[in-house]
């Protein structure tokens, strides 16, 4: 699988949002790895958390954040979402010239969408009117399952798109995720017990 390819498909122009998305999920991606190598008794797939580490804001050029050089139309909240998006548009021949099979596409497209926060449940959308569009079951579409998805979504909570180069501590972190609800803070801290022992 090329994880360059797949960036270089949807970011064709070496552009300032193209680096602040390369320089973040590097950052992201390396967080990662280091904490699965830190815990080789979780088994988690380290090729796999490496790729969707470095996929996981493919979908923020579909959003509006000028800020952060996003000239999409979308909520920034959907960039998980459009990310999702994203991964499953690339059926057929084009998942093939990248090495992507339909099994690697559903599972980074999954990684995309559950990524934001530390997950975001579907009592959270309905209660705080997020634009997350939920489907007809009782399903968790933005919460991650996988401890893959999870340690993708942990990781990411230390850097920010401000200042993507600098590491946040686990307080500050906390913080961060504080001002959306204490749900989050929780499975937040939840996971610092996995993967910060």
């Amino acid at each position: 699988m090329s994880v360059e390819g797949i960036i270089n498909y949807f970011y064709a122009a070496d552009d300032e949002l193209k680096q602040l998305l390369l320089v973040h999920s590097r950052a992201v991606a390396q967080k990662a790895l280091r904490i699965c190598d830190q815990h080789p008794e979780l088994g988690m797939d380290r090729e796999f958390v490496e790729a969707a580490a470095m996929l996981h804001d493919i979908g923020i050029r579909e959003c509006h954040a000028p800020s952060i050089h996003c000239e999409g139309t979308r909520p920034y909240i959907q960039h998980g979402l459009a990310g999702a998006e994203m991964m499953e548009a690339l059926q057929g021949r084009k998942a093939e010239e990248l090495g992507l099979g339909q099994d690697m596409l559903t599972r980074l497209s999954r990684v995309c969408q559950r990524h934001t926060g530390a997950g975001i449940t579907r009592a959270e959308v309905v209660a705080q009117g997020l634009p997350l569009p939920l489907p007809d079951d009782e399903s968790e579409p933005y919460m991650p399952e996988t401890l893959e998805e999870k340690v993708v979504c942990y990781a990411d909570k230390f850097f920010s798109k401000t200042r993507p180069t600098e590491e946040k501590t686990i307080g500050q972190a906390e913080h961060s995720l504080a001002k959306f609800g204490e749900d989050g803070l929780t499975r937040f801290r939840q996971w610092e017990e996995i993967f910060e022992m």
